[in-house]
């Protein structure tokens, strides 16, 4: 697989290489923000499954290529990846500092 991915750990990836990955069709990409904040902006081709309603999603998780989880700074989708690994769900990766990170660097958000 992906060289950024480990067997036993998820990775903090940074906004721009999330971009790349996503651009690639190399991941999947979940947005576990709450519905508001999703409607104030998101990573376009990212999928919106609120933290809050984990529960109802993790086993819908797909299983064809990584999945990297993000939020507004961080925090949700490293609960997010922990809440799946100890769920025995394969996890990857989450984008470190979040949709604020990737807005501080400039890269797009759209509001469909």
């Amino acid at each position: 697989m992906m060289s950024f991915f480990t067997r036993n750990a998820f990775k903090t990836l940074p906004p721009q290489e999330v971009k790349d990955l996503l651009d690639s069709q190399a991941i999947h990409l979940i947005d576990v923000r709450e519905v508001h904040e999703w409607r104030d902006g998101h990573v376009s081709g990212a999928v919106h499954r609120p933290l809050s309603e984990l529960s109802t999603w993790v086993g819908d998780l797909p299983k064809d290529k990584p999945v990297v989880f993000y939020c507004l700074s961080g925090g949700r989708s490293g609960q997010a990846l922990s809440f799946c690994k100890s769920a025995g769900h394969t996890v990857e990766g989450h984008m470190g500092g979040g949709i604020s990170a990737w807005r501080m660097q400039g890269l797009p958000v759209t509001r469909d």
